[in-house]
């Protein structure tokens, strides 16, 4: 697994993170310290590059600079365009994209990185759809999928077995009923659930999937949907109110992770950098 080196490192990955940016072009000082001049390098090769000028070396940057496919990855304009559209600092969206992504959107084997919800499996079965829909019916019927199908349809939350073990779950799933089962996982590197896709302007559930499959600009859309289709946290972005950010996006145990800490932090590095600048708030 690689290690995401930032400014204030101090190690032998971040000599061969210098070596590699020479390689490139840059001319640093190979000592292993990850300071301004460094950071300054790495920018300025994901400029070059397309991908996320955030100055941070992780594994995306470091699979690019090792020659790696880089076809799915983030781009650079794809930030460029949400500060555009929600009318924030470029420095605040390098801030949420930094701290609420879980960092890469797809698997090593090609599928986007997902967590199978049976709980949301059992609510979706439940859930009144068309007119003439009987309430009772449904949740007697989710109840007896429930019974036969612990794991994958359940009242409670677990079962979870991560990787590409989740998307055996979902195949599973698939098969009781796809849509409620595509509305029942997290999707992508934002962990944008599926049954949000009305909500984000997706034609169906499918729909959805499709997009969160294509590649992470098109996950990174979604959060910015996301975002646009919920006042409230856009107004906390916009008046970068990180507490209430967070609390709004990462839900009451928001503190425990220090994501508003983290999230200031991030937009105060961002933003004392031009690159940062952006968009005026």
């Amino acid at each position: 697994m690689t290690t995401t080196l930032r400014h204030g490192d101090r190690s032998q990955a971040v000599r061969i993170l210098q070596k590699n940016l020479n390689n490139h072009g840059a001319k640093l000082v190979v000592d292993g310290d990850y300071g301004d001049a460094t950071e300054a390098a790495v920018r300025a090769y994901q400029v070059k590059t397309g991908l996320v000028a955030d100055g941070v070396a992780g594994s995306k940057t470091q699979t690019s600079l090792a020659g790696g496919d880089c076809a799915q990855l983030l781009r650079n304009n794809d930030l460029l365009a949400a500060a555009e559209r929600l009318g924030v600092p470029l420095a605040s969206v390098y801030a949420v994209n930094e701290v609420e992504s879980k960092g890469k959107g797809f698997l090593d084997n090609g599928k986007p990185v997902i967590l199978f919800e049976r709980h949301i499996m059992y609510r979706q079965l439940a859930k009144v759809r068309h007119e003439g829909d009987d309430p009772t019916e449904l949740k007697r019927h989710a109840d007896q999928l429930a019974a036969a199908n612990p794991a994958l349809i359940n009242p409670k939350a677990g079962g979870y077995t991560g990787g590409t073990a989740e998307h055996q779950r979902l195949a599973m799933a698939r098969l009781i009923d796809d849509t409620a089962a595509l509305e029942s996982a997290s999707w992508g590197a934002f962990q944008i659930m599926g049954f949000h896709w009305q909500r984000l302007g997706y034609t169906s559930a499918q729909d959805f999937v499709a997009a969160m499959s294509a590649g992470e600009s098109q996950q990174f859309d979604a959060f910015t949907r996301f975002i646009e289709t919920d006042p409230v946290l856009q107004k906390a972005l916009k008046a970068r109110k990180w507490t209430e950010f967070a609390k709004l996006y990462n839900g009451p145990n928001y503190q425990r992770n220090l994501y508003d800490v983290k999230l200031l932090r991030a937009y105060e590095r961002h933003a004392s950098c031009e690159c940062g600048q952006g968009v005026a708030a």
